[in-house]
């Protein structure tokens, strides 16, 4: 069964509470190795203002989490023979991103029901992540913690939630604000940096067609590398 308006799903069991089921995602993102942001099309794009302003949103979630990195699903389409999996996740073989980044946690945000449903799936059935979704609709069932209905100001009570918990856990941020982790591909992009501020990627505004939410260092991220 999928939550109803207001609950979420927690570990396969419906939990009335949707805060309890955020509070549980702020708990596995802030204590499990490598864990991992995967934003898609819907979110990473600038389709509209509103896409722009879930970016934002996102990025507020981001700030929350140290040493948490971003690797985008910018496409659907599948990547074989090659994949770099510190650049993308892709939906047709999402364990080889999760294998090669050792990643033990992840929140998927953004991404199509019937595609997140597919990379869910595969996840949970080839590695030992902890699969998440913030879905724009009604959840997924393939995730071990998802809530529904989540528009730019869940989004931003997200992120609240991630600051409470961190800091009833004790868990500070680095005094410069750079708590996001680079790739070793996104590294390379930017001259050997091995980690960035999430919020000096807020876009100021929507961009033209085919252009990315995340702002010109996204931009320019995708014409380096």
């Amino acid at each position: 069964m999928l939550p109803e308006p207001g609950e979420g799903l927690m570990y396969g069991i419906l939990e009335p509470q949707e805060e309890k089921v955020i509070e549980e995602m702020a708990r596995v993102m802030l204590t499990s190795p490598n864990a991992t942001l995967f934003p898609g099309p819907m979110l990473l794009w600038a389709w509209n203002e509103h896409a722009v302003q879930k970016a934002k949103a996102l990025l507020e979630i981001a700030a929350q989490i140290p040493n948490v990195m971003i690797i985008p699903m910018p496409d659907y389409r599948p990547k074989y023979p090659k994949i770099d999996p510190e650049e993308v996740i892709n939906p047709n073989h999402p364990n080889l991103t999760i294998w090669g980044n050792k990643i033990e946690a992840c929140i998927f945000v953004g991404v199509h029901c019937h595609y997140a449903n597919l990379t869910l799936k595969m996840i949970r059935a080839g590695t030992n992540c902890c699969t998440m979704a913030i879905c724009a609709e009604q959840g997924h069932e393939d995730a071990m913690l998802t809530i529904r209905d989540s528009d730019t100001a869940k989004l931003q009570r997200v992120a609240k939630v991630f600051k409470r918990v961190r800091e009833e856990m004790g868990i500070k941020l680095p005094d410069n604000g750079e708590n996001v982790r680079f790739t070793g591909t996104q590294s390379k992009v930017y001259g050997g940096k091995t980690h960035t501020n999430p919020l000096e990627f807020m876009p100021s505004a929507t961009g033209a067609a085919g252009g990315t939410a995340f702002g010109h260092n996204a931009e320019q991220m995708k014409r380096e590398a």
